[in-house]
């Protein structure tokens, strides 16, 4: 068994979802295993990974509206606002979602379906680079 680490530094531009499987597909290009776990872990509590669909925009769109309707950015109702009216919602959204995902690797490739993608949840207002941490362990 084989491992491999790697880190991909996302840069966003606030509140939404940005898709990164491309940067990690890119990765795995330099590897030469054909079967194995990717694990991609974000290591914020404020930003969070998901799968979802890849093709049609308006699926991110209503993604970050529910979200918005979910967990309000309202400081009346939370203690921890030391960052603004967006810091607790940030870590609530987090935790409804992932801060980790396991993804087979099978023939060399993501076993992603047709239409998912790997995204990156920004739950911020302010821009932030986000560390996203990728192992591998393969054959």
């Amino acid at each position: 068994m084989n491992q491999r680490t790697h880190q991909l530094i996302i840069s966003t531009r606030g509140k939404g979802l940005y898709e990164i499987t491309a940067e990690v597909e890119k990765w795995l290009a330099g590897v030469q295993g054909q079967t194995g776990l990717l694990t991609v872990f974000c290591r914020h509590s404020s930003a969070s990974l998901v799968i979802q669909e890849n093709a049609d925009a308006d699926v991110r769109r209503d993604m970050a509206d529910y979200f918005e309707r979910l967990v309000p950015a309202d400081t009346s109702l939370y203690r921890h606002t030391a960052e603004g009216p967006d810091d607790m919602t940030s870590h609530i959204r987090s935790a409804l979602t992932n801060p980790s995902l396991t993804i087979p690797l099978h023939q060399g490739r993501l076993a992603l379906g047709t239409w998912q993608g790997i995204y990156l949840f920004e739950h911020r207002t302010a821009p932030h680079r986000r560390n996203v941490v990728l192992h591998l362990m393969y054959e």
